[in-house]
Order: C-alpha cells, then sequence, then structure tokens
C-alpha cells in the first residue's frame, strides 16, 4: 500500500536543495498558474522519490539532458517496462529521506553544493556505544538471582532502565525505521541498475541498513528489543551509517528518484495526444502552434506567436483570456523543466515564469483586494529587477480600485515590467493598449468559424451589457446601463 504523504513532503527536497537553475516558481505563480493539479497528473505512478524530483524540476528547471532519457524510454516500451519494474518497490516507502541526507541551504541563493556537505544528522552520543552493556549486565543479575537473592534487587532495577530507555526511544526509533526501510528501498532500486555507477555498494549499503532477520522473527522480536535493546542498538547503529555514507546515499537518491521522474514523464507522454519537445529560443521569442492545456480535455487550441514585444490581450467576457495566460504560463514551464509543450510545435525563452492571476480580499488579515493586488505587483517589480529577465503573466491587473486609477497604476506598473521582461496581460481596460502600445503589441481573442483565435487588434465590441440583458434582469436596468455607457465611453475612451 502506497503512503499519503502530504504536498509538504513533496517540497521538501526542493526546499533543502536551494537555489538552482534559473528563478524559482514563487507560492502564487504556483497556485494561479494551477501547477498542483498538473504535477498530480505528470506524476502519476510515481513513487515518492519521483514526485519529489518532478516538484523540483517544475520549481526550478532542470537541464536540457534530462529530456534525452525521457526520449530513449518514449522509443522503447520494453526499456519502458523493465525500469518500472525495477522501481516499483519504491511506491512501498513510508517516509520521505531527504531530511536525513541533505543539509538545508543557508537562503534562497546559497549554491547547490551547500546541501552536499556533510549530514544532518548529528553524531551517535558517546554512550550508545556502550548499551551493550545494560543487558549483558541485567541477564547476569537475573540469573544470578536464582543463587542470591540479592542479585534480583539490581536485576529489577536494570529492567526498569531497560524499559526507561525503550519509552524514551520509541518514537524515535519507530520513524527512523520507516526512514531507513525507505533508504533501503532507494538502495535496491540503485542496485538493479547494474550500468549505474555505485550498484555495487548500494547492495552493500542496503544489507548494513537492514536488520538480521532472527531479531525481527516472531516471538523474538520483542525479547530482542526490551531485553537486548536489539532495536536501539540498530537505530544508533543505522543512523552512524547513514551519516558516513551521506555523500553517496545523495547521489543514490539523485539517480534513483532521476530515473523514477523520466519514468513518470515517459509514461505521461505516451498517453498525450498533442505534444511536441520543445526548442529554446531567445529572451523574447515564443511561439507555439496549436498549444493547449493538458487539464482541460475540452478546451480549444490555438497558436501564439511573441517577437521582441510583450502582448496586452483583449476579448469579450467568458471567451477563455484566462485559460489562454495559464495555458501559455503552463507550457512556458513544462518547457523550461522537463523540455516539452503541449503542441504541434514549440519555440520559447528558458527564462522564469510568474503569474498574478488570483489576488482575493484577506480582510481577516486586514488587506483588501486592491492592497493584494499592490501587494503582488511590488513582488513582481522586485522579481523583475533579477540580472535574468522573465515572463510576467497578469490577469485583470488593479480591479480593487476605480477605472482611473486602475487604469494609470496598470499603466505604469506594465511598463516598467515589459522594460524588464515580457509580459502577457489580459485586461478589460481596453484604454490600456493605446497607452501600452510601445512596448505590448495588442492581440485579440475571438471565436472564427467555432474555434479560437488570436489576431492583431483590441476587442472593439464587449459583451458584458449583452450578458446582463441574457441573465434576466429588468429592461429598464439593461437601458439605463446602456446609456451610461454611451456617456462614460465618451468621457474615457476619446477616439
Amino acid at each position: 500500500m502506497e503512503y499519503p504523504f502530504p504536498d509538504s513532503a513533496v517540497a521538501r527536497y526542493d526546499e533543502l536543495g536551494g537555489a538552482c537553475g534559473n528563478g524559482a516558481v514563487d507560492a502564487q505563480t504556483w497556485q494561479d498558474l494551477l501547477l498542483a493539479p498538473y504535477l498530480l497528473a505528470v506524476a502519476e505512478g510515481a513513487s515518492m522519490f519521483g514526485r519529489q524530483m518532478l516538484y523540483r524540476r517544475l520549481r526550478r528547471g532542470s537541464a536540457s539532458m534530462a529530456s534525452e532519457s525521457v526520449r530513449s524510454l518514449l522509443a522503447d516500451s520494453a526499456a519502458r517496462d523493465r525500469l518500472a519494474a525495477q522501481l516499483a518497490p519504491l511506491r512501498q516507502a513510508g517516509a520521505e529521506v531527504t531530511e536525513s541526507l541533505f543539509v538545508p541551504a543557508q537562503d534562497a541563493h546559497a549554491p547547490p553544493a551547500a546541501s552536499r556537505a556533510g549530514s544532518p544528522l548529528p553524531p551517535a552520543p558517546g554512550w550508545s556505544g556502550w548499551l551493550w552493556l545494560l543487558p549483558v549486565a541485567f541477564l547476569a543479575c537475573a540469573a544470578a538471582s536464582f543463587f542470591w537473592l540479592g542479585a534480583l534487587l539490581p536485576a529489577v532495577a536494570l529492567s526498569l532502565v531497560l524499559m526507561a530507555i525503550q519509552v524514551a526511544f520509541h518514537s524515535r526509533v519507530q520513524q527512523w525505521s520507516a526512514v531507513a526501510e525507505a533508504l533501503q528501498l532507494q538502495l535496491y532500486a540503485h542496485s538493479q541498475r547494474p550500468d549505474a555507477p555505485g550498484a555495487v555498494q548500494a547492495a552493500q549499503l542496503r544489507g548494513k541498513l537492514a536488520r538480521n532477520a532472527f531479531s525481527t522473527a516472531p516471538g523474538v522480536a520483542d525479547y530482542a528489543d526490551w531485553v537486548m535493546l536489539a532495536n536501539l542498538k540498530h537505530y544508533f547503529a543505522t543512523r552512524r551509517l547513514v551519516r558516513e555514507h551521506a555523500a553517496f546515499l545523495r547521489e543514490s537518491y539523485e539517480l534513483v528518484a532521476g530515473l523514477d521522474a523520466d519514468l513518470a514523464l515517459a509514461r505521461h507522454l505516451s498517453a498525450q495526444t498533442q505534444w511536441c519537445w520543445a526548442e529554446e529560443g531567445w529572451e523574447q521569442e515564443a511561439h507555439l502552434q496549436a498549444v493547449h492545456h493538458p487539464l482541460l480535455p475540452g478546451a480549444q487550441s490555438l497558436d501564439l506567436t511573441l517577437d521582441g514585444k510583450s502582448a496586452f490581450i483583449s476579448g469579450q467576457n467568458g471567451v477563455g483570456k484566462s485559460t489562454l495566460l495559464r495555458t501559455v504560463g503552463l507550457n512556458l514551464l513544462a518547457a523550461r523543466a522537463f523540455g516539452f509543450c503541449y503542441a504541434d510545435a514549440a519555440r520559447v525563452p528558458n527564462l522564469p515564469v510568474y503569474a498574478s492571476m488570483q489576488n482575493d480580499d484577506a480582510l481577516d488579515g486586514g488587506e483588501s483586494l486592491y492592497q493584494s493586488e499592490l501587494r503582488r505587483a511590488h513582488e513582481l517589480l522586485a522579481l523583475s529587477k533579477a540580472p535574468q529577465r522573465a515572463v510576467f503573466i497578469i490577469d485583470e491587473i488593479f480591479r480593487g480600485t476605480n477605472h482611473l486609477e486602475s487604469v494609470s497604476a496598470a499603466a505604469a506598473v506594465l511598463e516598467q515590467l515589459a522594460g524588464r521582461g515580457t509580459v502577457l496581460v489580459s485586461s478589460h481596460n481596453v484604454v490600456l493598449a493605446q497607452l501600452l502600445e510601445q512596448c505590448c503589441m495588442p492581440l485579440l481573442v475571438q471565436k472564427r468559424a467555432g474555434r479560437l483565435v488570436l489576431t492583431p487588434g483590441v476587442l472593439a465590441e464587449t459583451n458584458g451589457l449583452t450578458l446582463l440583458a441574457q441573465s434576466g434582469f429588468d429592461a429598464s436596468i439593461e437601458q439605463r446601463a446602456r446609456d451610461v455607457y454611451k456617456r462614460l465611453t465618451g468621457r474615457l475612451l476619446p477616439a
């Protein structure tokens, strides 16, 4: 039975690994682009090891060589089946192991080597080497009590000491047992790859981590633990072993987790009907042909081309602007992390992606909608100051204030972001298209012949009032709304 790990455990390897790649996906982007359900879909059938590696790749990006293994597995179904059989035991793991292998990086900008030095496990206490004396002394006193009653008192005292030690270490021993078993599964999977570096050492180390069969035999285990402290001696011995071999175990983990991640990706792609390997373009270039969202089977595909400019996207209510932004954002991240896109053809930049799509009121924390939007805008501007450019995906910027202030603030922020990266912004405030014409190409999402198309231009015919009429409002309300709209249009949108 597979252990139900929480999301925090899946993210632990990435947290411990520190900075790697060209900019990590931040928490709001992860939420706005629906990356959690996407990761579940991609990692279906993977063990905890593979899920942790996929999470890190999606957050940080990965080396271009990662796709080579996936390509090989896709081309050889027999190799895929063999690897699946070799890695199947990993799904029995009941604990995540990275906390016992990787030293936490000091901060988000720490080099990857910071998590690869030493071991996070503290040295065993000096007295642990003398534990064997307690069972020997207890058995000696117990045997002597048959001939001399005076030995009964120290025998009872020693039995209480043995019991107290078991109680004090019970939870730690239980937790570590799960980690040690997971490490054995990792080493077993490693040893099943004879062509992999360290396969022989992995098999030897796995044997040393396992408890001997006699001490775990039914009817013997309880006596071995409570009287001979077998479980506690194994606890200290295996922790010492993991500490001594931490560097090798880290390499073994990354090998096994990488294989499991590649297998999951190959399995995922083999089930897709429309995808392609992504080509890397220059920083302000993006060409996506018939791109679609993998989590929305019924979603229509469309083409997107950006060449040297950001984009201002407009379209009628409900046409799919937000879905388009999520589709582009997810595909950019999939290309950066895994090397492929859900499209017929793709040429995209290898850049960090940041999103702002779901700012909400947080009144329990004293933050209004507009304040949350301002906070996010401040975060994006800070991210844009990094040495490398980035892609910023923004939906309906500054909804939490009046129209004039919204347009004014949006124009100022978007101009700054477009000067330091590529911006894809969607807004119902079409006047922004004129204000941003120097940095953003206007693109219109509309339906033609039953399918979505993206063409140069700005929305001219809105449908907000049409939807109001179709929603059952009184005719007088509809007419009043249209009268007000005509007056305001002349003031705010001069020809």
